[in-house]
């Protein structure tokens, strides 16, 4: 998956996101993720509208509140990485793992905005009527861009495990749209979900 590759589905120029980016608060890097764009090497890419920072040991909400197990152990991996879990029994979540090797912090892409690879998407969500939908929601961004356990762990700075983030030069918001965080029973009140306002695709709470 080179940058040329990339650029000719985008048309436009784009550069991978470097670890360095990852590497910090998650809180910092769920708004500055807003309009990068997560690609899949089989062509199908969606824009990043909407995220939630998950922030470890500090938070009781994010898997990783209790430490290290079986199930969340990527989360406490190297920067870059993707923890991919299931939920609810039938879904998968995806999160870029941030901050430091250890700590065990995330964001989670909760919607996309399609960009390439539609007739993918609907092959792979064939109940969603309307395009909007095919990533609105972050269970169903993972189906429509083919995200399941066999992603668990996989280096998006890398790219080796077929997926990557990348910039291809649309800024994130000025002002983002920010809320608190959607479907939790914990910390329930931290303002930690961002979004484009106005965006059709975001999901969860006020798009406004």
């Amino acid at each position: 998956m080179t940058p040329d590759f990339i650029a000719s589905l985008l048309g436009r120029p784009a550069t991978v996101l470097p670890r360095g980016f990852f590497a910090r608060d998650p809180r910092v890097v769920a708004p500055e993720l807003l309009n990068k764009v997560l690609f899949n090497a089989d062509g199908r890419s969606g824009r990043i509208v909407e995220t939630e920072a998950y922030c470890g040991a500090a938070d009781p909400a994010a898997h990783s509140w209790r430490g290290r197990t079986a199930r969340n152990a990527t989360m406490f991996g190297q920067p870059g990485l993707l923890y991919v879990y299931f939920t609810y029994g039938m879904h998968w979540c995806c999160n870029p793992v941030c901050g430091e090797e250890g700590e065990g912090v995330a964001v989670l892409l909760r919607a996309l905005a399609p960009l390439t690879g539609l007739a993918a998407m609907r092959a792979a969500r064939p109940g969603c009527r309307r395009d909007r939908d095919l990533c609105r929601g972050p269970a169903r961004l993972c189906r429509a861009l083919g995200i399941d356990g066999t992603q668990d762990g996989i280096d998006l700075v890398e790219g080796t495990g077929g997926f990557t983030i990348v910039d291809d030069g649309v800024a994130p918001p000025l002002e983002p749209g920010a809320s608190p965080r959607v479907g939790i029973t914990r910390a329930v009140d931290a303002p930690w979900r961002w979004f484009v306002p106005g965006d059709r695709h975001v999901s969860g709470q006020s798009r406004a």
